[in-house]
């Protein structure tokens, strides 16, 4: 059977990614929801390569361009954030890809929760405001929250067949971004385009700052936190800049797993869908 996707941010990175691991496996997975803030052409041109059931432009005054560039298509558009939550309620789709940039994506999460929808969450920020609120939702409504966050997804599948061995301790890895061990006289000179050059991999560009400034590897313990039901002093933080082991995990028994390799951000998006054809 065919399952249907609603990806909430398809015009950022990860939705953008989405979509190509979704046009590569059209038996498996239609897109049935898309949503995006300002970026209204690209959405257009995703809608119109998709033919999704909606799309959802946030910024209300992108409405029109999009209703008038649809017209002649069946899909129905919505305007505005409360269409997020809206259309989060409908029964159409089986699984959020929940990649809205910050605390926008919060609502249109907890009601497709509320909704019993499984959730592929690329958006930390939901469970750093509302971690408890989200993950307490979801045991209520026995809703799977699968992280596609690279190092969350890392950790995720390094616990599969692992129910009897109990967690020790998560080590999530940081490469220090494009400023480590530079000396304090060269970052008085920092401008944005050199903190949005990563030395790793390519993300978007709030991630991009959020990484040079290490607060991204703050909110992914916050996430961690929640995700896996540890305690604060369960999880690490090791600085590796090679980035050759991407997250690990100690186990009671003394056992350490860890995923090895520089992320590839479809690899998670791709274990999320399998883990809906389960």
């Amino acid at each position: 059977m065919i399952k249907k996707i609603a990806i909430y941010g398809s015009t950022g990175s990860i939705g953008s990614q989405a979509l190509e691991v979704i046009k590569a496996h059209p038996d498996k997975f239609s897109v049935e929801v898309l949503t995006a803030h300002k970026n209204y052409e690209l959405l257009i041109e995703q809608a119109l390569a998709f033919n999704p059931n909606i799309v959802v432009i946030s910024d209300e005054r992108k409405y029109n361009s999009v209703k008038e560039a649809l017209t002649k298509t069946d899909i129905k558009v919505f305007g505005g954030e409360d269409a997020l939550e809206e259309v989060a309620a409908m029964n159409c789709y089986d699984l959020m890809l929940a990649a809205i940039v910050g605390f926008a994506g919060l609502k249109p999460t907890l009601k497709a929760i509320e909704n019993k929808k499984t959730i592929a969450l690329a958006n930390k920020e939901t469970l750093v405001v509302a971690g408890d609120i989200v993950m307490g939702k979801a045991v209520k409504n026995r809703v799977p929250i699968i992280p596609v966050d690279s190092e969350h997804s890392a950790i995720f599948q390094c616990l599969m067949g692992e129910t009897r061995n109990r967690i020790e301790k998560i080590y999530l890895t940081a490469s220090g971004g494009p400023f480590i061990g530079r000396k304090p006289n060269f970052l008085v000179n920092v401008k944005k385009e050199h903190a949005l050059q990563h030395p790793n991999w390519t993300m978007g560009a709030k991630i991009s700052i959020d990484s040079a400034t290490l607060m991204n590897k703050g909110l992914e313990m916050i996430e961690a936190r929640w995700l896996f039901n540890l305690k604060p002093e369960q999880i690490e933080v090791l600085v590796h800049p090679q980035s050759a082991i991407h997250s690990m995990v100690q186990f009671e028994d003394g056992s350490i797993k860890a995923q090895i390799g520089l992320p590839d951000m479809k690899l998670p998006i791709q274990y999320a869908l399998a883990f809906l054809q389960e």
